[in-house]
């Protein structure tokens, strides 16, 4: 049984969290592999520590920032990049992806999101130039990325359902520290991050799971899905949510 964390605050009336369900629903069943996910609140991390976070085989950084405990999700990411757990962060996830490895890795304490504080002195994510909610763009991948290599190809069209994106100021200090940009919108803008030494570490800023239907399951949430596997023994053919 694959175990997979599911790292935000969930609300059934919010697309990206229902179809973030249905997404790893989609790539199980289309895998035969047997998937228990399990929603696990920000402010709980934030609480228990990485305890409430360890035992899963991979963790989503799910869309719906604000979210009630940025500490939290945080914590996750952190433990994922450090252990080497598989991660996918979507949208908010992709956000928050940044801001632990500004604060951990670059060491900018102050690294913050336009979200909580529009005044910070440090914003790594700024509002996006135009809201991208209910757009669909393309998006240029890096030939030498996991993102090519997992859609098979190297341009790609996704959904989004966001507000804010990577202030372009800090691409270089990300990429310097070993946080790639593999994958961009037409304009230039950074869409996905990843980190090339880790088994799975992707980050979108659009919302893969919106493009995701039983008979067709998105390739990202099956790859990562696939990289949880790794970490698992045994299981039942079922997936379970809670």
């Amino acid at each position: 049984m694959v175990r997979i964390g599911i790292v935000g605050d969930f609300d059934t009336h919010y697309p990206p969290h229902t179809a973030t369900n249905e997404s790893i629903r989609d790539s199980a069943d289309s895998c035969g592999m047997a998937v228990a996910a399990e929603w696990v609140l920000t402010e709980r991390i934030d609480a228990e520590g990485t305890s409430a976070v360890d035992i899963f085989d991979g963790l989503w950084i799910a869309p719906g920032s604000p979210y009630l405990s940025m500490e939290g999700a945080l914590k996750a990411i952190q433990l994922a990049r450090l252990e080497g757990v598989p991660l996918l962060g979507t949208c908010g996830g992709f956000q928050h992806v940044v801001l632990e490895f500004a604060r951990h890795v670059l060491h900018v304490e102050d690294a913050q999101h336009a979200e909580y504080d529009p005044y910070a002195s440090r914003l790594f994510i700024t509002p996006l130039s135009c809201s991208l909610v209910g757009q669909r763009m393309t998006v240029a991948l890096d030939p030498t990325s996991r993102a090519a290599r997992t859609y098979g190809k190297t341009r790609v069209s996704e959904a989004y359902y966001c507000n804010f994106g990577l202030n372009p100021k800090y691409e270089r200090d990300l990429e310097l520290g070993g946080l790639r940009i593999t994958g961009r919108d037409l304009a230039g803008e950074a869409r996905i991050l990843e980190l090339p030494a880790h088994p799975f570490f992707v980050a979108t800023l659009f919302v893969p799971q919106l493009s995701s239907s039983a008979g067709r399951p998105h390739p990202l949430v099956t790859a990562f899905l696939t990289a949880a596997l790794a970490r698992q023994v045994g299981g039942q053919s079922s997936t379970t949510f809670s």
